[in-house]
């Protein structure tokens, strides 16, 4: 999860030009910084960098034969405790 932070830094990047044009456009279009633009694209970025690879754990998780088997075990446990509950 990206956190926001209350400590800004100034940083120095170079872009292609038409990035540059682009996000001028569009900044003025949304009547926004250039800034901050940047900082709400770059916050969605980083999110679905983490959404996506928190997918391909699972997926992988999905693939690997023990950890398979102990999610089946732990289903198991969970089935005789709502069963147990339900008998009471």
């Amino acid at each position: 999860m990206i956190y926001k932070y209350k400590i800004a830094m100034n940083i120095t990047t170079t872009l292609p030009k038409h990035l540059v044009d682009l996000l001028a456009k569009k900044a003025n279009e949304l009547n926004m910084p250039k800034n901050k633009l940047i900082e709400k694209a770059l916050t969605v970025y980083l999110e679905n960098i983490e959404k996506a690879e928190y997918a391909k754990s699972y997926q992988m998780a999905g693939d690997d034969l023990d950890v398979m088997m102990v999610a089946e075990e732990g289903m198991q446990d969970y089935w005789k405790q709502l069963k147990d509950t339900n008998e009471e």
